[in-house]
């Protein structure tokens, strides 16, 4: 059973999610505006109990700390490897999605002794923020902050982002929960700031994503999926061109394609293809 936590690192809190299983631990880093829970899915499909998972709301978002600023890679960074020192794990199998997946490729190229092995899920260098992209996620960042009369109404416009093309997994429906916070009159209101993702976005334009993919040492599996993102006909977060300059960027990188798109690549099928590659990839008892 999943078990929450808290815990003060760089000098915010950090809430963290604590998923039994074996050895090694992994550390998963979820996406954008996205927060612990989005990897619910992942879990189900497998990855636990066969791993232990320590899955942290990143600050700004979930039920982690809100600093004003202080959005960079390597804060971020600082309180992935922070809340690892406080477990006592001096290095660890990282697996971030998205954004996510950015930050896991940040921390291997610039902390190399502190990961075993780093998994890359639908993230490639050469894509963060272009227009295109920006504008598949628009419809996501768009509800930053806002409010809705019910978590029913909440509910359902997020059920019909054009994301999902009539896919639907109750599965997902603990990230939505975990993804506002209930207001006296009745309505719920968004937690993550828009002021916060623009901060990290800007704060992204400055590093320099092949530099760092080409620094990587360390055995790395790539995983993308390649479904259309804002509905029928529409490119996908991480096109095959940009995966294939991703993996051939990273000495001896593995790369696998699942089912689905960005988001529904971590639930049903997807999540079970994407566990199952994980586990061969990262072995352990």
């Amino acid at each position: 059973m999943v078990k929450e936590h808290f815990s003060s690192v760089a000098g915010i809190d950090l809430h963290w999610l604590e998923h039994p299983g074996g050895d090694p631990p992994i550390v998963l880093l979820h996406g954008l505006t996205a927060n612990a829970r989005f990897f619910d899915g992942l879990i189900a499909g497998g990855l636990s109990p066969r791993f232990r998972a320590i899955v942290p709301d990143l600050r700004g978002r979930g039920l982690s700390s809100q600093p004003a600023t202080g959005y960079s890679m390597a804060d971020h960074a600082s309180d992935v490897l922070g809340l690892c020192d406080s477990l006592g794990l001096s290095r660890v199998v990282l697996a971030g999605h998205s954004f996510g997946g950015l930050l896991g490729i940040w921390i291997a190229a610039n902390h190399p002794d502190r990961v075993e092995k780093l998994v890359i899920l639908d993230a490639a260098g050469p894509t963060i923020q272009t227009p295109e992209v920006y504008e598949l996620i628009r419809p996501s960042l768009e509800r930053l902050g806002k409010s809705w009369p019910s978590w029913e109404e909440f509910l359902a416009t997020m059920r019909a982002a054009p994301s999902f093309h009539d896919w639907w997994d109750p599965a997902i429906e603990p990230y939505y929960r975990a993804d506002v916070e209930d207001q006296p009159d009745g309505s719920v209101r968004v937690r993550i700031r828009p002021g916060t993702i623009a901060e990290v976005l800007v704060r992204g334009r400055d590093e320099d994503w092949g530099k760092l993919l080409s620094a990587i040492r360390i055995p790395t599996l790539l995983v993308t999926s390649h479904g259309s993102y804002g509905g029928p006909g529409t490119s996908p977060i991480v096109p095959r061109a940009a995966a294939k300059a991703t993996a051939e960027a990273i000495p001896g990188c593995r790369w696998e394609i699942v089912p689905g798109n960005h988001a529904t690549m971590l639930f049903g099928e997807g999540a079970r293809r994407t566990a199952a590659a994980i586990a061969d990839f990262v072995g352990g008892a």
